[in-house]
């Protein structure tokens, strides 16, 4: 037969797993105060705030249920405060916080609770949470409270009267000599010596319990006191609050009724400034018309006097004064107009220093000015033939404008000819500005300038210059290819074919011109 003998532990073995159990406790112990603290940290910054919580039981509710929640959390900052209590030389008593529930009432009491731990401390070198109980009750014994009697005792009557009509002892008189059995009868003693249990509804004099006064333990005194001061801080404050709110509705309704009032003087300024504005215009009407009313009494007045002169002056007298006054009047008229014409005897003392055409056509603007003030016709038809228009005033206004602009014609052709490599075309260009007045710019240019226009003109328009490749345009200006660029593609039966750079994109291409179209 076999036997298994028990398996035997080494030392070794022994000893490292004590060892790391003893570690493991130990580490349990350290980071359960470590979390202590670190609830610590949380409650007194309010961290639990950036995490949205609106309180710090609030957080461990939800963070911490799982842990035990607010409940345990508040026992461990209880163990934690408990040992900051003590001091250093009974700190090391006190090895996890589940030893400290025991000391939690004597942590307003400091001297008590250091008798306590050392106590414990006396009979183990580590005491548990019994052993810290045990010498809580030697340092601080727990008092009984004393139970509600079920008989309270009662206010003695020396007499009462039965009033109840249904009892048989009705509109008798006794005496209340013992104390009542129950809190609803009472025990009568009557002149026969009947004592009887009578409901105190039935008797004048009810049974009144002796008021007694709740008992509470020492260590609940103090947090009363203080649960009573704050309750009556939070009446002060409440009656603070609503007196303030009284007095700001009292405000705001004084306030809306100065408004009020202020709006409707407002209100009422206005009807009075626009009824002084309508009386000042009826005052102003007055007056203009006692105005008037004085004007016309003047007018009245001066009328008689001209009436009464009219009647001791000679008839005779009066006889040439309308014709007299209408000539002055027209002479008037024509010396201003006079004034703004040209005075003929200064244009034949000193002519123009340009030119005689200038002297004509200053002359002809004179003569037309004289017709127009003195209405004569044959100053009128002099200066049509002087300018060389109609004889009519707009013939000869528009004659004028075209004769002013002939010193700038003159000017702006000689100086494009007077430009080295001139062309036709630059020309042409200037030219055809003032082609209006053509006639009377050539016969201010000289033979020399009249030669070199002629000159351009025979060089571009010369047939044999416009061949196969040349680079043309339209000749007459008033053409909208005169702007435009072409190319001579063929001659065919004396006349070119021209390919226009605008009509590439479009159906028709070229078109055949004579030689004289084209420049």
């Amino acid at each position: 037969m076999l036997t298994l003998e028990p398996e035997t532990t080494s030392a070794l073995d022994y000893s490292v797993l004590n060892t790391s159990i003893q570690d493991t406790f130990t580490a349990i112990n350290r980071f359960e105060w470590q979390a202590i603290e670190e609830l610590r940290v949380m409650r007194e910054n309010c961290y639990y705030l950036d995490a949205g919580y609106k309180s710090f039981e609030d957080y461990c509710e939800k963070e911490l249920i799982k842990y035990g929640g607010y409940r345990r959390v508040r026992d461990l900052l209880s163990a934690s405060e408990v040992r900051d209590t003590l001091p250093e030389s009974l700190k090391d008593k006190i090895t996890k916080p589940s030893q400290t529930r025991p000391l939690f009432k004597l942590i307003k009491t400091p001297d008590k609770l250091e008798q306590a731990v050392a106590i414990a401390a006396q009979e183990k070198p580590f005491p548990t949470a019994a052993d810290f109980a045990k010498a809580v009750q030697q340092v601080a014994p727990t008092v009984k409270r004393a139970t509600k009697t079920e008989n309270p005792n009662t206010q003695l009557c020396n007499s009462v009267t039965v009033l109840s009509p249904k009892h048989p002892r009705y509109g008798e008189s006794g005496v209340i000599e013992a104390d009542a059995p129950n809190r609803w009868q009472q025990i009568v003693t009557f002149a026969d010596g009947e004592r009887l249990l009578i409901n105190n509804a039935d008797l004048d004099a009810a049974s009144v319990p002796f008021p007694r006064e709740q008992t509470y333990p020492p260590e609940y005194t103090e947090a009363i006191a203080q649960i009573k001061e704050q309750h009556q801080q939070e009446l002060e404050r409440l009656e603070q609050e609503l007196r303030i709110g009284l007095q700001a509705e009292a405000g705001a309704r004084a306030e809306a009724q100065v408004q009020e009032q202020i709006q409707s003087l407002q209100n009422l300024y206005k009807q009075q400034k626009e009824q002084n504005i309508q009386l000042q215009q009826r005052l102003d009407e007055m007056e203009s018309l006692r105005q008037l009313e004085t004007e016309n009494q003047q007018l009245h007045q001066r009328i008689q006097d001209l009436e009464h002169a009219v009647e001791q002056r000679p008839s005779q007298q009066w006889g040439n004064t309308m014709t007299q006054q209408a000539t002055k009047a027209l002479n008037k008229q024509v010396k201003q107009a006079l004034e703004k014409t040209i005075d003929l005897r200064s244009l034949a003392q000193e002519p123009p220093k340009e030119n005689a055409q200038e002297c004509l056509r200053l002359m002809g603007m004179a003569l037309k000015n004289l017709a127009s003030a003195m209405n004569n016709t044959q100053a009128l038809e002099a200066a049509a033939i002087i300018l060389g228009s109609e004889p009519t005033l707009t013939a000869i206004a528009y004659r004028a404008e075209q004769l002013e602009m002939l010193p700038q014609a003159v000017s702006d052709i000689r100086t494009v000819l007077a430009k080295p490599g001139c062309t036709w075309q630059d020309y042409w260009d200037v030219a055809q500005e003032y082609e209006v007045i053509k006639q009377d710019y050539w016969a201010e240019l000289t033979t020399q300038e009249t030669d070199s226009i002629t000159t351009l003109q025979n060089a571009f328009s010369q047939p044999d210059t416009i061949g196969v490749g040349s680079i043309v345009a339209h000749a007459d200006p008033y053409r909208t290819l005169y702007l435009q660029r072409g190319e001579v593609v063929d001659e065919v039966g004396g006349k070119v074919v021209v390919a226009w750079d605008h009509w590439r994109n479009e159906l028709k291409k070229t078109q055949s011109y004579s030689r004289e179209e084209l420049r």
